[in-house]
């Protein structure tokens, strides 16, 4: 019987010194470091159309809209790079290299086969654990469909958006977002 390779596991300090210095980026989850492969087309199109949508409705507020490069931390364990990131009021950073945020109110993931099932679930309860916390989106790259998630006091709710007509509310940021913005020249199924 053949033995299975050690596993290397890393503590939270280690990631961040590796990942600061490293040439790509890398999520870390419970002593495990995995690295972050490239967008396709559609995942590039969908973040921007998201990122830009959200900003423009922004400007004038006090909220910063980040897109794939800021780095979260939702809880000890964990660090993720959100497709979108919105925090609102004073941003709150792990340390004084303000590139791990601490306090985002708004979190978007654009799915992937290779990612869907980690970001609906292993990432969606490690975002759940932020106070700061009030909406996460995750958007189909491949049909129009939109799963937005909100927190209701101590509970999360959740309402589907697939077509391209619909408009996505987001009440903790003051803003919409139309569908057919979202999947703005990304060939998609309906």
């Amino acid at each position: 019987m053949a033995s299975l390779p050690a596993r290397t596991l890393f503590t939270a300090e280690e990631y961040i010194t590796q990942e600061r210095k490293a040439f790509h980026k890398s999520e870390y989850l419970n002593g495990q470091i995995f690295a972050m492969s490239g967008a396709s087309r559609a995942h590039s199109l969908i973040t921007s159309n998201i990122s830009n949508r959200l900003y423009n409705q922004l400007v004038a507020s006090d909220c910063e809209v980040h897109s794939s490069d800021m780095r979260v931390q939702p809880s000890p364990i964990a660090y993720f790079y959100p497709d979108v990131v919105v925090a609102c009021g004073e941003p709150r950073f792990e340390d004084d290299v303000f590139d791990t945020l601490l306090n985002p109110v708004v979190i978007v993931e654009v799915l992937s086969p290779s990612t869907a099932a980690c970001d609906r679930g292993e990432k969606f309860s490690h975002y759940k654990q932020l106070i700061s916390s009030q909406d996460y989106i995750l958007v189909s790259q491949y049909k129009v469909c939109v799963e937005h998630h909100w927190r209701q006091n101590q509970h999360w709710e959740r309402t589907e958006f697939c077509a391209p007509e619909d408009v996505m509310s987001l009440i903790s940021i003051g803003c919409e977002i139309p569908l057919h913005d979202i999947y703005r020249r990304v060939a998609v199924s309906e």
